[in-house]
């Protein structure tokens, strides 16, 4: 499936200037998720990475995208949310954004250490989200065994802000 052919552009937005890439067209083609699972789990095993016990999945397109790969793959599915969204004991993570600053938050029992995660998004832009989500990952003691992203925006270098780990993106600008 050639995702690039199916992913809109809208210009300006959320501000002038900006392109977004919007994911619901592939989403919305019936055979969008189970081609984007298939594409993760493909370039997973080309890495030859090893056994994987989790997936963790960024708020929110991370969930789309990571719990049918966690199902895929045969392990569990962790979600990583906004403050106050989950309820029991949590890991916390603060990182800075342009302009200011956001939270994550996991459940401090979602995973137990030494297990192998790999952290799922839609999009890798500067890398400041995944960045701060591999920080919730050594909190817990687990091992970050990789990334995956649907979209990685080349131009803007999120690579360089991430640990050194394999890294698969589906689709390049």
């Amino acid at each position: 499936m050639d995702f690039k052919s199916i992913i809109r552009d809208i210009p300006d937005f959320p501000q002038k200037g900006i392109i977004f890439r919007d994911i619901t067209p592939l989403l919305a083609n019936p055979q969008g998720i189970t081609e984007i699972v298939r594409g993760f789990k493909t370039k997973f095993a080309e890495l030859n990475i090893g056994t994987i016990d989790a997936i963790i999945g960024i708020e929110s397109r991370g969930f789309i995208i990571g719990a049918p790969l966690a199902m895929a793959l045969g392990c569990s599915f962790v979600p990583v949310r906004k403050p106050k969204k989950l309820p029991s004991a949590v890991f916390r993570v603060e990182y800075a954004l342009e302009y200011g600053t956001d939270t994550l938050e996991m459940h401090c029992d979602a995973i137990a250490a030494g297990k192998r995660v790999i952290i799922i998004d839609d999009v890798i832009a500067t890398g400041g989200t995944a960045a701060a989500t591999a920080k919730l990952i050594s909190q817990c003691g687990a091992e970050l065994a990789g990334y995956g992203f649907l979209i990685e925006l080349d131009f803007l270098n999120g690579r360089k802000a991430l640990p050194e780990v394999p890294i698969v993106s589906l689709v390049n600008y």
